[in-house]
């Protein structure tokens, strides 16, 4: 089976699993859902969903975070991990917003990139999720499952991420990185044995 023969099939069979695919993290528009991702940082997003509703009440624009000082941001995230560092780049990145950008959320990568606290990944989630730009943010449940479905040998994020994009056509990939994380948790995780995993089994089963 080729590489391309083995990306129709995960595609086809997501598809089938995951036809209507939500955003996992709480939301309501670019603002929270960039705040959102970048609090997920090394932390889940089921935790971001816990925390985000109160920081939101308070602070669910870049004006009223803006006013926050980083010690009540860090108060209404010190659940989560990083709060300090979070807290301190959701203060800046909001100033930024209102300094740069009239307030608005940015629409392109290197608008989004430049803000403190955003890297790739987060940029690529809030262009394809926020405004529809077509992006493959790659994690670390993308990463492991397109090396177990030998669909890359990269080593990092950023070759996975060009390989998927080689692989899948572009009108597939904001809703294709977030059926690939939801299969990941649900069928194969990272510390599981991977019974449930039918994709791979289909793949390389004989």
């Amino acid at each position: 089976m080729t590489k391309k023969q083995r990306a129709q099939i995960v595609l086809d069979e997501l598809e089938k699993l995951y036809p209507v695919q939500p955003i996992p993290l709480h939301h309501t528009d670019a603002f929270t859902l960039l705040v959102a991702v970048a609090l997920s940082a090394q932390t889940t997003d089921k935790k971001v969903n816990e925390i985000s509703p109160a920081l939101f009440e308070v602070a669910g624009t870049p004006q009223r975070m803006a006013k926050l000082e980083e010690w009540e941001i860090k108060e209404l995230i010190k659940e989560i991990g990083l709060s300090n560092t979070k807290a301190k780049n959701l203060k800046k990145m909001s100033e930024l917003l209102l300094e740069r950008h009239n307030g608005e959320v940015p629409q392109t990568f290197e608008e989004l990139e430049a803000l403190p606290g955003v890297g790739h990944k987060t940029a690529s989630v809030v262009m394809s999720q926020a405004f529809g730009v077509p992006a493959f943010p790659v994690d670390t449940h993308i990463h492991r499952l397109m090396k177990q479905w030998k669909l890359t040998e990269g080593k990092n994020v950023v070759q996975t991420e060009k390989d998927a994009k080689k692989l899948w056509p572009e009108n597939t990939w904001n809703k294709l990185h977030l059926q690939i994380i939801f299969y990941g948790r649900e069928y194969s995780p990272a510390r599981g044995k991977g019974e449930k995993d039918f994709i791979t089994k289909m793949l390389f089963e004989k």
